[in-house]
């Protein structure tokens, strides 16, 4: 099975069409002449963001992610949260034009599959079909590892609680997605939406539910305790590290 773009098409509400055009226009004269092509994924431009509620996540490719500093980058963000309020959060994923074509079931998964060109050149296109297989699971999940260890530790020492509620709405995602890539090979298609990652992974997982269930209310209500959010979420890393263990011990009998 080949994956399908998640976004087949850009659909932006009039409430942040202005922001969009913004923030490219600021992207491309803070860095002149460095910039491949830009682009986003999740609800803006698929037409589904809640305004006041909802975040703005942009990719940018560039022959060399060095050239983008930053600091400016961190400016141009500031100005425009300011500007727009309609808009909660700014992401911006940086990585080179050699990333997305010399490591397709990662960062060329990401810009094909993930992600629309809203500037530039789909750098997209020049990479192959993405075929569900094992192999593609494993090179996915590649960094799951030290992401998740990453923002165990930032959780750990978070103080602000503004923080806090973040760094647990992101990590019960990236933890979903996590147990979803697993069962890739069921659904046939790469999903966005978390409900329907979360009811995939009920189906096919055999993953104790309610760990799951606890996941998705922790995406959906951040107001938990921290420890006891790090000791499911621990427990839920614990059973996919191992499904993704047997996987790669599976995939290396048949070689």
């Amino acid at each position: 099975m080949i994956l399908e773009k998640v976004i087949d098409r850009i659909v932006i509400q009039s409430e942040y069409k202005d922001f969009v055009d913004k923030y490219i226009d600021n992207i491309l004269k803070e860095f002149k002449g460095k910039i491949h092509s830009i682009y986003m994924c999740g609800s803006i431009p698929k037409g589904i963001a809640v305004p006041f509620k909802s975040d703005a996540d942009f990719t940018i490719v560039c022959v060399n992610p060095k050239d983008i500093d930053y600091e400016r980058l961190s400016n141009i963000k500031d100005r425009l949260l300011e500007e727009y309020p309609v808009v909660t959060k700014i992401d911006t994923i940086i990585c080179s034009i050699d990333d997305v074509l010399n490591k397709p079931n990662e960062w060329g998964f990401w810009v094909k599959i993930i992600c629309v060109c809203m500037y530039g050149h789909d750098i997209g296109e020049n990479v192959p079909p993405i075929v569900i297989s094992p192999e593609f699971i494993l090179d996915l999940n590649r960094e799951t590892k030290e992401e998740v260890n990453r923002i165990h530790s930032a959780l750990s020492n978070a103080s602000d609680n503004m923080l806090k509620t973040r760094y647990i709405k992101g990590h019960s995602k990236r933890l979903i997605r996590a147990l979803y890539s697993l069962v890739l090979e069921d659904t046939g298609e790469w999903q966005d939406d978390i409900s329907t990652m979360k009811n995939a992974i009920l189906n096919y997982c055999e993953i104790d539910s309610a760990l799951v269930d606890y996941l998705y209310a922790c995406y959906l209500d951040s107001n938990v305790l921290v420890e006891e959010f790090l000791g499911i979420a621990d427990e839920v890393y614990s059973y996919f590290e191992n499904a993704l263990n047997t996987m790669a011990a599976s995939r290396k009998s048949f070689e």
